[in-house]
Order: structure tokens, then sequence, then C-alpha cells
């Protein structure tokens, strides 16, 4: 734990204190599996529990003295626990808001007193105690860099003497490491995404390359050298221009095999340079995207080293000889970890293993993270003087006032081509064709603020054409903006900051914008006293107008992933908040804007609920402005995946503006963003409940026809959870709901098809509901859809299947009227997704209630099939596969078959689960499947009797009686052996 904290966890410095865990979904992962690891201590350690710390683990709580029940003496803000220590001291202590505990005991017991503040107490005791297994064991057990010997220390001490105190230090260490291990591994991805190249790994990894290289058939290479012999005392041997941009060192790599390599190393990776020159800084191009793009294969890069065909693979065979890597398949698997560190060879790897055969290279290019559907793609435009307008021609006789004239021609120049309309696409192309667009960007790099001020004005109004907004990334312009933005005239800032807005609307513009430091620039455009105050001075008004501006930057920045990470760490998250307290729509949208793209990151969703955005998000549903409310629905159906921030979005009232927002049917975008919020809050059967109140479900249905798919999308997935009451279910079908439902099931759209078959099933719970689906051939639209080839959609139909068969009046015909249905589910257990697997052993449940379909898809095999999904350790697979065992037994000689093709060890530790269901459908399979005595016998070798005697005494009637009835079959064949050997 102390490593994983020391090394894994991202910490906020806070001057000379000793800092705080930020509030990130790689922290919140580590503290809810430190808490999982102390609240299931006691019940699995009970001694270890028990062990009084060496010093107690102390911070400030957020917890009074009221929230203590049982088992502690409250005196007024004292709060002490009745147990106690050796010496008389309590394990528990609290004294005004300080904490101290003494054991895991006492720990457990106040994660269970905390409940929904326990992640906030977690938080708290690892910020107060930043290596707490000093305090639980003592300093000898400390976290420390290099050898750790404390493992060896206790080895000693137990060997030496019979200390029980010893022995159960050594068992709480070994737990604490067992935790680290977990800790550390769980977080390794995001610890490797931010490992940063140095010299010295640099330079370690040349000289083993070098010790490689030489003229033998056994080297790696043929040679190796560095571009320049100097170093700087730095440990770089690039010039001091381009350390500033983190380059290292520039080396030129000769293969055996092909052309010689040159190659840029830097802090933030290795690069192949595009041009074969000894000036290793120009046309660098990023290989490590490549490894990723190219050679990805289920989490690792995957190589194939057998049959080569072409010699640069020799450069992997003989570096496989010195590392000692390769394994019998044939195969080289690098984690990414080892790409990274390792990442010279990683880079000669890659190009040997995408050369073509001439030992050419192909055209290598960086790629991005970002979705490609987010790029913008910029309309060619026909070419051409012909028919030119009179505005063109007007444009070309100032281009040379603007081009040769001194600052005051220039300005008058600028103010002249700003009476041109420059909001039609001929004044903007014309701009760009005649050469004024470089003299533009060139005068945003002079002195003369009027120059600048009058060319962003232009450039503010022209970049709204995608043509001349990449033209202006081209140029260069994007990063002079930048620079801009620390200009003191305010302005001037702002002029900059709203033409990035226009510009940065594709990757490469958002990209450039990142990297030349405009982010952090820009969130510190937010930064304003004014924020929430009403009446503005005309002082107030112009800082308001600047975080504006830089709010609509940010929105635009923000469709990166990269750029809301950077949003995140340039302390954008708290600004963003502020403004969102303020009552000015014209700043409130962009900010809502930002909000809403960076919501689709779990740190960003973490911070809106902890920092209180969802009242304000809620408070703006009511606003005047449409655009406003679109984004802050948006925002809400982003963040509402999570459970507190649905319960948040209802405290503050935020279920009925959505509702009557439903009534805005024309606005297709608002309409799309308010039903996705909807479904997400109906995922709480509180808010359902609300909904119900405010008549959403019948405005809904009026939904299902004439809307976009996006909209479909969201309507009927909220109908979906809605459908968890069954008033609900009633509602949609005195509402004609039903029909409209059904007629979607014959559509192509995945999401829609996922959702629509969740609503149908739901609906198929109400048996007068079942009657118009089966009319409607419903089940038979569904029982097609298993042929879907997403999962998702196969999962769902047959979740929905469940319900139909359960409700119709004759089922076992109805299933039978569809031809090849039955072959088609059991063929589907041969499925890798474990979502299908248990949907469609539950359908097989059903199916199965019918004797004739027994029969049949036993015909068809699915004893076996079901045997081989025996070893699970899917507690949801588990359960109804289970149930389909249980049923399937009632036919033939399939509990024989059962047992021969040993599903029957398998099922027997199901018992060992902690789901409750898991017992009771397990019992029951195995009491059907105790009838054969060969399975009673596996069963009681595997140690199923003292299993099922823990379960017999369950106040789950059903798990009793099947628990019973198998011990007993299990005991009336032992009394029938020993009675034919003994008589």
């Amino acid at each position: 734990m102390g490593a994983a904290l020391a090394r894994a966890a991202q910490w906020r410095a806070a001057g000379s204190g000793p800092g705080t865990l930020e509030i990130t979904p790689l922290n919140e992962s580590l503290l809810n599996q430190i808490i999982k690891f102390v609240e299931d201590f006691s019940t699995r350690h009970p001694q270890e529990a028990a062990f009084v710390f060496r010093e107690p683990l102390e911070w400030k709580t957020q917890l009074s003295c009221s929230v203590f029940g049982e088992g502690y003496d409250i005196n007024g803000a004292t709060v002490q626990s009745e147990a106690k220590g050796k010496d008389g001291q309590p394990l528990l202590l609290l004294t005004a808001s300080t904490l101290r505990v003494h054991s895991f005991d006492q720990l457990c017991c106040l994660l269970q007193i905390a409940m929904e503040k326990k992640l906030k107490e977690a938080q708290a005791c690892l910020e107060a105690n930043r290596d707490p297994i000093v305090k639980i064991l003592g300093p000898e057990y400390g976290t420390v860099e290099g050898e750790d010997m404390s493992m060896l220390h206790l080895l000693d001490k137990v060997k030496k003497g019979n200390d029980p105190e010893t022995e159960v230090k050594m068992r709480i260490f070994l737990l604490l490491r067992q935790l680290d291990l977990q800790l550390l591994n769980s977080s390794l991805k995001h610890v490797s995404q931010d490992v940063r190249l140095n010299p010295d790994a640099i330079n370690n990894e040349v000289n083993l390359l070098k010790n490689l290289s030489g003229k033998g058939e056994e080297t790696v290479l043929e040679s190796l050298e560095y571009t320049s012999d100097y170093m700087f005392s730095n440990g770089c041997r690039a010039p001091p221009w381009r350390q500033v941009h983190g380059e290292i060192c520039y080396l030129v790599i000769k293969p055996h095999d092909t052309d010689p390599l040159y190659i840029t190393c830097s802090t933030a990776g290795v690069f192949l340079n595009g041009v074969s020159n000894n000036k290793g800084y120009h046309g660098v191009m990023n290989i490590f995207m490549l490894q990723k793009k190219v050679l990805k294969k289920k989490g690792e890069v995957v190589l194939c080293l057998g049959k080569p065909k072409r010699k640069p693979v020799a450069f992997l065979l003989n570096l496989l000889k010195y590392n000692q890597l390769q394994n019998g398949m044939g195969y080289l698997l690098f984690s990414f970890n080892f790409l990274f560190l390792f990442s010279i060879s990683a880079v000669i790897i890659t190009i040997l293993s995408t050369c073509k055969t001439s030992g050419r290279f192909e055209d290598i290019s960086e790629s991005s993270s970002e979705p490609e559907e987010d790029e913008e793609q910029p309309v060619r435009h026909q070419e051409g003087n012909t028919d030119l307008p009179s505005e063109y021609w007007g444009i070309q006789k100032l281009a040379k006032y603007l081009k040769g004239g001194n600052p005051t021609a220039t300005v008058i120049a600028l103010c002249s081509m700003r009476d041109f309309n420059l909001a039609q696409e001929t004044c903007q192309l014309a701009i760009r064709d005649l050469g004024c667009l470089e003299v533009l960007i060139n005068l945003l790099d002079t002195e003369e603020i009027k120059c600048q001020i009058g060319s962003l004005k232009i450039l503010k109004e022209i970049s709204q054409n995608t043509l001349i907004r990449h033209a202006i990334a081209d140029l260069g312009g994007l990063q002079i903006m930048v620079k801009i933005l620390d200009s003191p005239d305010k302005d001037l800032k702002c002029l900059a900051a709203e033409t990035i807005a226009n510009v940065a609307r594709f990757k490469l513009a958002r990209r450039t914008v990142r990297q030349h430091g405009g982010i952090k620039r820009l969130v510190g455009l937010l930064e304003c006293v004014s924020v929430g105050t009403t009446h503005l001075t005309p002082y107030q008004a112009n800082d308001t107008e600047i975080a504006r501006c830089g709010a609509l930057a940010l929105w635009s920045c923000s469709k990166s992933t990269k750029n809301k990470a950077a949003i995140r760490k340039a302390g954008g998250i708290p600004l963003l908040a502020r403004w969102l307290k303020c009552s000015h729509a014209n700043i409130l949208t962009p900010v809502v804007g930002t909000l809403q793209e960076c919501a689709s990151e779990p740190s960003y969703r973490l911070a809106i609920r902890t920092e209180g955005m969802i009242e304000n998000l809620v408070k703006n549903l009511s606003s005047e402005h449409e655009e406003l409310q679109m984004h802050c629905a948006t925002a809400i159906f982003k963040c509402a995946e999570d459970r507190e921030t649905r319960d948040l979005v209802r405290q503050h009232g935020g279920l009925q503006p959505l509702s009557v927002l439903l009534g805005n049917s024309e606005n297709k975008q608002l309409l799309a963003a308010v039903t996705g919020a909807i479904w997400k809050c109906a995922i709480s059967g509180e808010n359902v409940s609300k909904f119900r109140e405010y008549k959403t479900v019948e405005a809904l249905v009026g939904l299902l026809t004439d809307q976009p798919e996006g909209v479909l999308v969201n309507v009927v997935g909220a109908l979906g959870e809605c459908c968890q009451e069954p008033i609900n279910r009633s509602t949609i079908r005195k509402c004609g709901g039903i029909p409209p439902l059904v007629k979607l099931l014959t559509g192509t759209d995945q999401a829609l098809l996922v959702n629509v078959t969740k609503a149908v099933g739901a609906c198929a719970t109400e048996p007068e509901n079942m009657m118009i689906i089966d009319r409607l051939d419903g089940v038979r639209l569904l029982w097609s859809l298993l042929k879907n080839p997403n999962p998702d959609v196969q999962a769902s139909a047959a979740w929905a299947i469940c319900p139909c068969i359960e409700n119709a009046k004759d089922a076992g015909e109805m299933v039978r009227s569809f031809v090849g249905g039955l072959e088609l589910i059991v063929n589907l257990l041969k499925s890798k997704n474990k979502e299908v697997l248990a949907s469609v052993c539950a359908a097989i449940t059903n199916i199965a209630k019918d004797e004739e379909n027994l029969a049949v898809i036993t015909d068809h095999g699915v004893v076996p099939l079901l045997s081989k999904l025996a070893n699970t350790n899917n507690d949801k697979l588990r359960r109804h596969l289970a149930e389909a065992i249980s049923h399937c037994c009632m036919w033939g000689r399939n509990r024989v078959t059962f047992g021969e093709t040993k599903a029957v060890a398998p099922l027997v530790r199901y018992l060992k689960s902690n789901d409750p269901s898991v017992h009771r459908a397990t019992a029951q399979a195995l009491y059907q499947l105790s009838e054969d005595p060969n399975n009673c016998i596996t069963m009681h070798e595997n140690g199923v009797v003292k299993l099922l005697l823990a379960m017999v005494g369950s106040t789950d009637e059903t798990l009793q009686e099947a628990a019973a009835g198998c011990i007993a079959n299990i005991r009336r064949l032992a009394l029938a052996t020993e009675k034919a050997k003994y008589g």
C-alpha cells in the first residue's frame, strides 16, 4: 500500500504540507480497492484484524459523534470505542474532529458507519498517513527505494523464536504487500502513460545496442552512432535551441539489411526522421503511435517470427538471444511498457517490421487518439477566375496596400477590408487566393497593436470557413495567436481566443494549441474576480468578456481527449465551476459546452459532482436560451451514468424541467439531449417514481414516431428504464406505445435495437402487453435479432425473449413455430461473449419448461454445450447456467450426460460464491443431478456435503429444500452402498 501511494497515486502539491490526492478515476479506483480490502479484512483474517497498530492512524474526519452507536461511548465531542488494547486505551478515539484508529477491526467498523462518506474518509486517512504500513507495523517496514530487507528481517525473527505477535505481523505484512502489488498492477496503465524518457535512459540503451553491434552474423546491428560527440552538462547532445522542445540526441542506425535509420530521441519518445540528413531534428515523425496502430492485438504488440520472409527479422532474433525472450510458440510479445522503456529497439523493430521488401520505408504519419468522425474535412471548391464578383477585385486592390504599406496605410487597408461582407465565401477565398492571409498572420507577429487587432478582427470572421481554418493552421497562425494570449491588451486577448475557437475545430489545430501551451493560457483567461456579479462595472465587463472568449476556445479544444486532460491539469475545473454560478447566458453557454464535452471523461464526471456543479446545471435547464438548455441536458446525460449524480439531479429538482422540455419537439438537438438525460436519470427507481408524477412516460410514448434515430435511442432507453414500475408498463400500453415499439424491432441501428429489445422485454412481463406483442409478431422479430452480428443486440434480444416465453399463453407451441429457432439459440452457446451466454442460458431455462422443446434442444446438443461453460467465474453466467442445467435434467439421460461431460464438479465450486442467487440456482441443479448415483459420487468427492449443510439452515426455502434434497440423495446412495457391502 505504501509503494502504490508513493508511485501510483496521483498527488497534488500543497505548499509545504503533505499534499492531497487528486480527484481522478485512478485515485478513486485505488481508494475503492483499499476500502474493499479493509471491509473484508475482519471476516477473512479475524486474528490479524484484532492486532493493535504500533501507532494509530490519525486524520481529520468529517464524521460527527452522532453517527457512532453501539460499541462506542459518547461524551460530548469525544467518542471512544468500548474495545480496548492491552494498555487499556480505546482502539478508536474521536476528539473534536481528530480521529485515531488502532486496529483493522475498528477501521472496518468505521467504514460501515461512514456509509456514503467512506471514500472521503479513506482519502483523508491516506493523505494524513502517507506510509500507513509504518504506523501499523513500525518504521522497519517502511516503503523505501532500493533493496527491501523487511521480509528477511521478519523471517529471521520467526526462525529465532515462537513469538505469536511476530507471526501475526508477518501475515499482516504479507497481506499488505499483496494489496500493494494489486494496486500497482491496476494502476500500471495510468503510470506508463506518464513515463518520460531522459538522457540516462537513452544513453544506457545506446550502450547496450552498441555492445550488440558489429560485422558478425550474431550481432543485431551493423552500427549505431550519435550525430554529435559533444554532450552538455545535462546529458543531452541536441543543440540548446532544440533541447527546449524536449529533444535529447540524434542517432544514425545502420541495420545489416536496410538503409540507415535517422532517429530523434526526445523526452516524449523516440522518433523516425522524415529525411535522410545529419540534421536529425528535421522532418520528425512519431513512431510510437504507429506501434499502437499497426501492431496492437488484444492489448499486446505481437510480431510473428515464424517463417520470416525478409532479413530485417534477424534483428529481432539476435536481440532475443541476448534478452532471452523467445518462447516456444514462435512469437515475441512486447507489452507497451516494454516498448516504451526499450524505445530505440522498439522503433527499429517497428520500422523493420513495416518495411517493404525492397528495404524502402512506407510513409509513416502521426496518428491521433481522437475519433475520426471528429475530424473536419475541408471542402474543395472549383478553382478559376471566370465570373468573379466585384468584391474579389476590390480585395485585390487592397492587397497591395496591405502588403507594402507603412503601419498607417496597413491599418487603413485593414479597416477598408472589414467593410466587405467577410461572411461571404467569395471574400474569404479572395483573401486566401490573393496572398492576404499570409500578410494577416505576419501582422500578428508585429508590435503594432492596431495592426494586430485589425488583422485578428478579419481572421476571426473569415475563419468560419473550413478552408481558411486549415490554411491558418498550415501557415503557423495558431502558434502566434497562442503567444498573443499573454498580451496585456484585453481586446487583443479576446480576439485571439475567439479566433482560436474558430480555427480549433479539427484535430491538427487542437493539437497545435495544446503543444504550444495554449490550454494553460486559455484556462488563465477564466480567472476573474467578477464571477457571479449581477451588475458589472466596465472593468468587470471586460474581464467577463475575456473569460467568455477563453471559454469559447476551450470549448473547441475540449473535443480532444488529451486537451481535456490538459484543461484539468491546468486547473480549469474549479474555474469552470465558478463561472457556472453566474447568470449571463453569453458566458454560460461556452462554459457548459466545455463541461459537457469534458463529461465524457470519468475524472470530469467525478469533479462535476463533487464541485457542486449539478445544482447549477439543473438551474439552467429553465433558462430562456435553448442552446444553454441543450448543453446542460447533455452534461446531465453524460454525468448521470453515476448513481450519486442521478440522486443529485432529483434532489435539486431537475427531473421536472427535463420532463417539461419534452414538449419542445421542434428542436431536435435539445430533444436528443433531454431524452438522453431522462434515460440515464431513470436508471434510479426513485427518479422513475418522480417521472410518473410528471407524466413523463406519456410524453415519451408520444415521441416514438417521426423522430431522428438519436432521439429514438434515448426515448426507448428511457421507457425501458421506466418499466421498472409495473404501473408504467400499463401506461405504455394504454397510451398505444406497444405497436411503435414492436415496429422499431425491424430497424438497423444497433444502439436503438439494444434499447428497444430491452423495452419490449420489460413490457412483456405484463400478460396484457404480451398479448399485443404476440399479435404483432413481436416475439418472432426478437428471435430474428439473435442472428444480428452485434453481441449486445444478441444478448438484449435473448433477455427480452425470456419474459415473452414466461407470459405467453401457449409458450411451447409459440417457440416451436419458429422454424430453426431452437437450433439458433442453442448454437449461441458457442459465443465468446459472457452477456450473450448468460442471456441465452436464461432463455433456455424458459424453453426447457416445455417437454417437447426440451427434447428438441437436447437433440441439438444443448447438454455438452452447457457443460463446456461450467468452468466460469462469472456469477451472472453461473446463476443462469445452473438454472438451465437444472431444467435440462428433466429429459431422458440428460442427468447422466451432464456427469459424463464433466459439468458436476465445477458446479460444486459455485456454492463458494458470495451471490445468494447463485447458491439457490446451483443447489437446485445439484439436486436434479444427484438423482444419478455417479453424480452423487462426484459431488461427495468434491466436498459438496459440507457446503450444502451450511445452506440447509438458510431463510430461502427454495435453497433449503434443494440443499436438503441433494444431501438426502447422497446419503441414500451411501446407505445403499453400505448395505450392499456389509448386508
